[in-house]
């Protein structure tokens, strides 16, 4: 019987960028890519930490300053931040903002609808004041 070797499961890009920004919001201040590599285990190539730098910083998630002959990489927001990026990304890429809007709020839980509710309304009486 043949001894079959278990491939270590391959992570997709989401799941990598989730982990570069967990490892950047644990820095002390801006990190390099290789202190990155490093937090995450060492299992990531440096090139693809990287890559990975350099799509997070084309979509605004991250930001980068020379330290020398390479750079150091601060995340641009916490999660929440990041989130709300992602959906006013998807909302400005698509041609019926009011179409986009109404499918979101009609598919939200009471919960989430009264919350909303309640941010439009705190939002709207700090413009009042």
């Amino acid at each position: 019987m043949t001894e079959q070797r278990q491939r270590p499961r391959r992570r997709g890009q989401g799941e990598l960028e989730a982990l570069v920004l967990s490892a950047l919001r644990e820095a002390d201040g801006p990190a390099s890519a290789g202190w990155v590599q490093e937090r995450l285990g060492g299992d990531l190539a440096y090139t693809t930490v990287i890559t990975i730098l350099t799509r997070l910083l084309a979509k605004g998630a991250v930001t980068r300053e020379r330290a020398g002959r390479s750079f150091a990489w601060t995340p641009a927001s916490d999660q929440a931040g990041l989130a709300a990026h992602k959906m006013r990304r998807v909302l400005d890429s698509e041609g019926d903002r009011e179409a986009v809007l109404a499918s979101f709020v009609t598919g939200l839980g009471p919960d989430d609808e009264r919350l909303l509710r309640e941010l439009l309304g705190h939002s709207r009486n700090e413009g009042e004041d």
